[in-house]
C-alpha cells in the first residue's frame, strides 16, 4: 500500500511539473527555439502581454490565422503542444500564388526542422474567398490573426475571414486582432493601400459577423507613429521599403501603432 502510494505520488508530482512547464509562456517566449530577428521585434510585439490579454491558456484549441512566417507559431505551438491543440490555418496548397507558395513552402520546412517544437502543428488552409475549413466547426476556443486585415480587404475578403472565425470558435470562444491602425476617418482606397485600418472598421466587420467587442487594448500602440508614411506601413521596421534613406528616423519610430482587440462569440 505504500508503494502504491508513492508512487501516485510520484506520477501526480510529475503530472504537476509537466503542466507548470507548459504553462511557463515566459519560459516559452524566451526559449532557444526561437529565430534570433524574430525574438528582437518583441519590444514592439509584446507576445507575452498580447496573449495574455487575449486569454491564451496551455490547455486550449487555439487557430492562427495566416502565420506567415511564424512568428508568432514559434510561441503558440510550443505554448500549446502539451494540454492545447494549434492549428496554423496558412496559405491553401492550390492557391496559384508564388509568393503564396514560397511563404508556405518556408513555413513547412520550418514546421519540419524543428520536430520537438512543431511537431503536434495542424496544418489547415486559411482561404476566405472559398470559405476554406480552417478548423472543425465550433471547436476552437480562440482564433487569432496579427497584422492581416489589410490584405483581406485588397481582395475584398475581409467580412468572408471574420465570417470563417465565427464559424470556427465555440460558442463564448474568443476573436483575437491586432491590426495596423489608421487614423479614424481614413477612407477604404487608403486603408488598403497604407497597410493601416481604422479601428472602427474592424470593430464592425467583427459585429457583422457576430461577434461581441469585449475589450481594446493599448499594449501594441505607438504613439510615435503617425501612420502616414511615403510607403505605408512598410516604411517602417522591420520591412524598411525605402531602404537606406531616412533609415534612422524610421527606425527610431519602430514597428507601427497597432489596436488590439478582444471579441467574443456569444455563447447562445
Amino acid at each position: 500500500m505504500k508503494i502504491q502510494k508513492l508512487l501516485a505520488a510520484v506520477a501526480c508530482t510529475a503530472a504537476f511539473v509537466g503542466t507548470a512547464q507548459a504553462a511557463d509562456l515566459k519560459s516559452v517566449i524566451e526559449g532557444d527555439h526561437r529565430t534570433e530577428a524574430y525574438a528582437a521585434r518583441d519590444q514592439y510585439r509584446r507576445p507575452a502581454e498580447t496573449l495574455e490579454f487575449l486569454g491564451i491558456k496551455p490547455h486550449m484549441t487555439v487557430v492562427e490565422i495566416t502565420p506567415g512566417g511564424g512568428w508568432y507559431t514559434e510561441i503558440l505551438a510550443p505554448y500549446l503542444k502539451e494540454e492545447g491543440t494549434f492549428y496554423a490555418a496558412h496559405f491553401p496548397e492550390d492557391s496559384g500564388s508564388s509568393y503564396y507558395q514560397r511563404s508556405l513552402d518556408g513555413f513547412k520546412k520550418k514546421l519540419a526542422a524543428d520536430k520537438d517544437s512543431y511537431g503536434k502543428v495542424k496544418l489547415t488552409a486559411f482561404d476566405p474567398a472559398s470559405g476554406s475549413e480552417i478548423a472543425p466547426a465550433a471547436s476552437a476556443d480562440a482564433v487569432v490573426t496579427f497584422r492581416n486585415v489589410h490584405n483581406w480587404m485588397r481582395g475584398d475578403n475581409d467580412q468572408k475571414a471574420f465570417d470563417q472565425f465565427f464559424a470556427a470558435l465555440k460558442p463564448g470562444g474568443v476573436l483575437g486582432v491586432v491590426e495596423h491602425r489608421a487614423k479614424p476617418g481614413t477612407s477604404r482606397d487608403d486603408m488598403i493601400k497604407s497597410g493601416y485600418v481604422t479601428q472602427d472598421y474592424v470593430i464592425e466587420l467583427a459585429k457583422k459577423a457576430g461577434f461581441e467587442l469585449e475589450e481594446a487594448s493599448e499594449v501594441n500602440a505607438n504613439p510615435k507613429d503617425t501612420a502616414v508614411h511615403p510607403k505605408g506601413v512598410w516604411t517602417l521596421p522591420p520591412v524598411l521599403r525605402l531602404g537606406d534613406e531616412d533609415k534612422d528616423k524610421y527606425l527610431a519610430i519602430g514597428e507601427s501603432d497597432r489596436m488590439t482587440l478582444r471579441f467574443r462569440k456569444p455563447k447562445s
